[in-house]
């Protein structure tokens, strides 16, 4: 299984994830695993139920949480080559096609938020992993990612590059990064145990060499940190609910005109770089 064949393209505001795995087994063998409920628990990240055909209903619900159901709709049924579906608003098309003496499946997942691309590549990688153990008649157990996987996805996929946005008061830097541990652990790293103080320096986690430090002017820990680094410029860090285990960053940073844009944006990505390197050691 090689996840550098993998790709990740935009079109009209969606994004569609792609990935192709060579299975041991015929097509019509991966269409029940596939397809059917009990082996669908197995290797798929909810438990599913579904009536097997166009319109058909599905509900999807998480292991352990009784109280909490997605619901999607079949959209494909041809046994034994294509099965598809929405959840909630994103579509998961699976293709079959004989390949020798086995299959090639193809999983097209197309959705809306294109910075959870890492996450959504990582964590179907490994479900097609568990699912080609259990073809092959293995455990399903499978290691978990501890961020190593998530962030090669995200630098294939170049998904760590921030933008300059041209607003009515000047321009505005904008990162946004899914990250791989929780807000209270990113602002952990960042803090380094000097937590930010309304009024008082931001602390040099949360700073850059490139960009001059000022007073705090709104902290509230781990979800939001700005300070002041013009008179008419602000650096805001922003930590809120991602897709996985981690938390998703939003960074900008706002100037007058004129303000050196390049340069600020190579220093936030070098900043975001280290963050993103420490938080896989913890």
């Amino acid at each position: 299984m090689n996840p550098h064949s993998d790709t990740l393209t935009t079109s009209d505001g969606r994004h569609a994830l792609r990935m192709e795995r060579r299975l041991a087994h015929p097509p019509a063998k991966v269409w029940s695993a596939i397809t059917d409920p009990a082996q669908l628990g197995q290797w798929f990240p909810s438990e599913v139920t579904v009536e097997l055909r166009p319109g058909g209903a599905m509900t999807f619900a998480m292991p352990g949480v009784s109280d909490v159901a997605m619901t999607g709709t079949v959209t494909d049924a041809e046994e034994p080559w294509l099965f598809a579906f929405t959840w909630g608003e994103d579509h998961l098309r699976w293709e079959i096609a004989p390949d020798g003496d086995g299959s090639l499946l193809t999983l097209v997942h197309t959705f809306g938020d294109r910075f959870g691309g890492a996450s959504f590549a990582s964590g179907w990688h490994l479900c097609v992993t568990a699912l080609s153990q259990l073809l092959d008649g293995e455990s399903t157990a499978v290691e978990p990612d501890t961020g190593e996987l998530h962030e090669a996805y995200l630098e294939q996929f170049d998904l760590g590059h921030g933008t300059v946005e041209d607003a009515a008061d000047g321009p505005r830097i904008r990162f946004e990064r899914q990250l791989v541990r929780p807000a209270e652990t990113v602002w952990a790293v960042l803090a380094s145990g000097d937590e930010p103080v309304a009024g008082a320096p931001a602390p040099a986690g949360f700073t850059t060499q490139k960009v001059p430090d000022g007073p705090v002017t709104e902290v509230r820990a781990p979800s939001v940190l700005a300070y002041r680094w013009d008179p008419d410029g602000e650096v805001r860090w922003e930590l809120g609910s991602g897709t996985g285990q981690g938390a998703r960053l939003v960074l900008t940073q706002t100037g007058p005109r004129g303000f050196d844009t390049d340069a600020a944006l190579d220093a936030w990505h070098d900043r975001i770089e280290h963050l993103a390197a420490r938080l896989l050691e913890d």
